[in-house]
Protein backbone atom coordinates (compact mmCIF):
# COMPACT_ATOMS: atom_id res chain seq x y z
CA UNK A 1 0.00 0.00 0.00
CA UNK A 2 1.37 3.39 -0.95
CA UNK A 3 1.89 6.15 1.56
CA UNK A 4 -0.81 8.81 1.93
CA UNK A 5 0.36 12.33 1.08
CA UNK A 6 -0.13 14.56 4.12
CA UNK A 7 -1.44 18.02 3.21
CA UNK A 8 -2.21 21.02 5.39
CA UNK A 9 -5.10 23.31 4.46
CA UNK A 10 -4.93 26.97 5.41
CA UNK A 11 -7.84 29.34 4.82
CA UNK A 12 -6.68 32.90 4.17
CA UNK A 13 -8.85 36.00 3.88
CA UNK A 14 -7.99 38.10 0.81
CA UNK A 15 -9.54 41.17 -0.84
CA UNK A 16 -11.23 38.83 -3.35
CA UNK A 17 -12.49 36.13 -1.01
CA UNK A 18 -11.26 33.32 1.17
CA UNK A 19 -8.31 31.47 -0.36
CA UNK A 20 -7.67 27.78 0.27
CA UNK A 21 -4.00 26.87 0.32
CA UNK A 22 -2.88 23.22 0.61
CA UNK A 23 0.80 22.53 1.27
CA UNK A 24 2.82 19.41 2.03
CA UNK A 25 5.35 18.56 4.71
CA UNK A 26 8.18 19.68 2.39
CA UNK A 27 6.69 23.23 2.43
CA UNK A 28 5.50 23.07 -1.17
CA UNK A 29 2.07 24.27 -2.24
CA UNK A 30 0.09 21.45 -3.87
CA UNK A 31 -3.24 23.23 -4.41
CA UNK A 32 -4.70 26.72 -4.25
CA UNK A 33 -8.30 27.67 -4.85
CA UNK A 34 -11.09 29.84 -3.50
CA UNK A 35 -13.68 28.95 -0.87
CA UNK A 36 -16.53 29.14 -3.39
CA UNK A 37 -14.63 26.67 -5.61
CA UNK A 38 -13.67 24.18 -2.89
CA UNK A 39 -15.33 21.24 -4.73
CA UNK A 40 -13.11 22.00 -7.75
CA UNK A 41 -10.00 21.83 -5.55
CA UNK A 42 -11.14 18.49 -4.13
CA UNK A 43 -11.75 17.17 -7.65
CA UNK A 44 -8.26 18.20 -8.76
CA UNK A 45 -6.62 16.70 -5.65
CA UNK A 46 -8.54 13.45 -6.24
CA UNK A 47 -7.48 13.45 -9.90
CA UNK A 48 -3.79 13.98 -9.21
CA UNK A 49 -3.32 12.03 -5.96
CA UNK A 50 -6.25 9.60 -6.01
CA UNK A 51 -9.20 9.39 -3.64
CA UNK A 52 -7.69 8.36 -0.34
CA UNK A 53 -4.19 9.12 -1.64
CA UNK A 54 -3.89 12.23 0.49
CA UNK A 55 -5.07 13.61 3.80
CA UNK A 56 -6.09 17.23 4.27
CA UNK A 57 -5.65 18.61 7.77
CA UNK A 58 -6.75 22.09 8.85
CA UNK A 59 -3.75 24.30 9.64
CA UNK A 60 -2.85 27.95 9.92
CA UNK A 61 0.13 29.72 8.42
CA UNK A 62 1.82 26.57 7.26
CA UNK A 63 5.41 27.33 6.35
CA UNK A 64 4.81 31.12 6.50
CA UNK A 65 2.79 30.97 3.29
CA UNK A 66 0.19 33.28 4.79
CA UNK A 67 2.78 36.06 5.04
CA UNK A 68 3.89 35.64 1.42
CA UNK A 69 0.28 35.76 0.22
CA UNK A 70 -0.37 38.79 2.43
CA UNK A 71 2.58 40.59 0.84
CA UNK A 72 1.25 39.76 -2.63
CA UNK A 73 -2.19 41.20 -1.85
CA UNK A 74 -0.59 44.26 -0.19
CA UNK A 75 1.14 45.11 -3.47
CA UNK A 76 4.42 43.18 -3.33
CA UNK A 77 3.26 41.17 -6.34
CA UNK A 78 6.54 39.31 -6.81
CA UNK A 79 6.13 37.68 -3.38
CA UNK A 80 4.47 34.65 -5.01
CA UNK A 81 7.58 33.96 -7.10
CA UNK A 82 9.43 32.65 -4.04
CA UNK A 83 6.73 30.15 -3.05
CA UNK A 84 7.74 26.56 -3.88
CA UNK A 85 5.14 24.36 -5.58
CA UNK A 86 4.74 20.72 -6.47
CA UNK A 87 2.14 19.51 -8.93
CA UNK A 88 1.44 16.07 -10.27
CA UNK A 89 0.14 15.90 -13.81
CA UNK A 90 1.13 14.67 -17.23
CA UNK A 91 4.46 15.67 -18.71
CA UNK A 92 2.60 18.04 -21.05
CA UNK A 93 0.60 19.63 -18.22
CA UNK A 94 3.73 20.16 -16.15
CA UNK A 95 5.48 21.81 -19.12
CA UNK A 96 2.56 24.26 -19.41
CA UNK A 97 2.49 24.90 -15.65
CA UNK A 98 6.27 25.42 -15.51
CA UNK A 99 6.06 27.95 -18.34
CA UNK A 100 3.25 29.83 -16.57
CA UNK A 101 5.72 30.72 -13.83
CA UNK A 102 7.90 32.40 -16.48
CA UNK A 103 5.23 34.95 -17.44
CA UNK A 104 6.40 38.19 -15.86
CA UNK A 105 4.14 39.67 -13.22
CA UNK A 106 2.04 42.50 -14.59
CA UNK A 107 1.90 41.01 -18.09
CA UNK A 108 -0.27 38.52 -19.92
CA UNK A 109 0.12 36.25 -22.94
CA UNK A 110 -2.23 34.38 -25.24
CA UNK A 111 -2.78 30.63 -25.28
CA UNK A 112 -1.09 30.56 -28.70
CA UNK A 113 1.99 32.30 -27.35
CA UNK A 114 2.09 29.87 -24.43
CA UNK A 115 1.87 26.94 -26.87
CA UNK A 116 4.81 28.37 -28.85
CA UNK A 117 6.84 28.87 -25.67
CA UNK A 118 6.60 25.16 -24.85
CA UNK A 119 7.47 24.35 -28.48
CA UNK A 120 4.01 22.94 -29.26
CA UNK A 121 2.56 25.74 -31.45
CA UNK A 122 -0.36 23.65 -32.73
CA UNK A 123 -1.41 22.51 -29.25
CA UNK A 124 -3.34 25.67 -28.36
CA UNK A 125 -6.46 23.78 -27.19
CA UNK A 126 -4.39 21.32 -25.17
CA UNK A 127 -2.57 24.25 -23.59
CA UNK A 128 -5.95 25.73 -22.66
CA UNK A 129 -7.06 22.44 -21.08
CA UNK A 130 -3.78 22.12 -19.15
CA UNK A 131 -4.11 25.73 -18.01
CA UNK A 132 -7.63 24.99 -16.77
CA UNK A 133 -6.39 21.92 -14.88
CA UNK A 134 -3.75 23.85 -12.97
CA UNK A 135 -4.25 22.93 -9.29
CA UNK A 136 -2.16 25.85 -8.01
CA UNK A 137 -3.85 28.90 -9.51
CA UNK A 138 -2.41 32.34 -8.71
CA UNK A 139 1.03 31.06 -7.61
CA UNK A 140 1.26 29.17 -10.90
CA UNK A 141 -0.23 32.20 -12.66
CA UNK A 142 -2.76 30.77 -15.10
CA UNK A 143 -4.69 34.04 -14.72
CA UNK A 144 -2.01 35.70 -16.87
CA UNK A 145 -3.18 33.81 -19.97
CA UNK A 146 -5.81 35.61 -22.04
CA UNK A 147 -7.46 35.28 -25.44
CA UNK A 148 -5.51 36.16 -28.60
CA UNK A 149 -7.71 39.24 -29.02
CA UNK A 150 -6.93 40.43 -25.48
CA UNK A 151 -10.22 39.21 -24.01
CA UNK A 152 -10.42 37.61 -20.61
CA UNK A 153 -11.16 33.93 -20.95
CA UNK A 154 -11.87 31.23 -18.39
CA UNK A 155 -10.36 31.22 -14.94
CA UNK A 156 -11.10 28.57 -12.32
CA UNK A 157 -11.71 31.26 -9.70
CA UNK A 158 -14.10 33.25 -11.91
CA UNK A 159 -13.53 36.04 -14.42
CA UNK A 160 -14.07 38.80 -11.84
CA UNK A 161 -11.14 37.45 -9.82
CA UNK A 162 -9.00 37.09 -12.94
CA UNK A 163 -9.64 40.73 -13.84
CA UNK A 164 -8.88 41.84 -10.26
CA UNK A 165 -5.61 39.84 -10.19
CA UNK A 166 -4.44 41.20 -13.54
CA UNK A 167 -5.33 44.79 -12.57
CA UNK A 168 -3.64 44.36 -9.17
CA UNK A 169 -0.44 43.03 -10.74
CA UNK A 170 -0.33 45.71 -13.43
CA UNK A 171 -0.84 48.42 -10.84
CA UNK A 172 2.01 47.19 -8.63
CA UNK A 173 4.50 45.63 -11.07
CA UNK A 174 7.47 47.64 -12.17
CA UNK A 175 7.55 48.10 -15.95
CA UNK A 176 4.36 46.09 -16.55
CA UNK A 177 2.84 45.94 -20.00
CA UNK A 178 -0.28 44.29 -21.32
CA UNK A 179 1.47 41.57 -23.33
CA UNK A 180 4.74 39.78 -22.65
CA UNK A 181 7.03 39.01 -25.56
Amino acid sequence: MSEVLKLFLDRIETPIGEMLLASDTARKVRALDWNDYEPRMSTLLDRYYGKGGYSLEPAQNTHALREAMGRYFAGEVNAIDEIPTEATGTTFQRSVWNELRNIPVGTSISYGTLAKRIERPKAVRAVGLANGSNPIGLIVPCHRVIGANGSLTGYGGGLERKKWLLDHERMHAKGASLFAA
